[in-house]
């Protein structure tokens, strides 16, 4: 079992230079996850690419929580329409390539 690399979450705030009450504001709301071992808060490493956008997209557009919670939805099922259509792009082309096959 690969175990997961965790960041406690005081040192990525004094690194990225934001409030510990940020991050909590986003475990409120679902954004991200905090795991809590030995009264000490930590992210997983797997979070970190979606945390800096989050962070971008607050401190640097200005885009509030609940804003950012839409955003984090529509780009959900944007990604999941995009599988969809992968899938089906791939059905097709099985089914192109036997009819295909059975002309010759």
């Amino acid at each position: 079992m690969k175990s997961k690399s965790l960041i406690k979450v005081d040192e990525f705030c004094l690194h990225h230079n934001i409030e510990i009450s940020f991050i909590i504001s986003l475990h409120h709301v679902g954004l991200i996850e905090i795991q809590t071992i030995e009264e000490s808060s930590f992210i997983e490493e797997s979070q970190l690419q979606q945390l800096e956008k989050i962070i971008r997209l607050f401190y640097d557009l200005d885009i509030n929580l609940e804003g950012i919670e839409t955003i984090n939805h529509l780009l959900g099922k944007i990604n999941l329409l995009q599988n969809e259509i992968t899938a089906l792009k791939n059905q097709l082309s099985i089914y192109e390539k036997t009819i295909q096959n059975e002309k010759y």
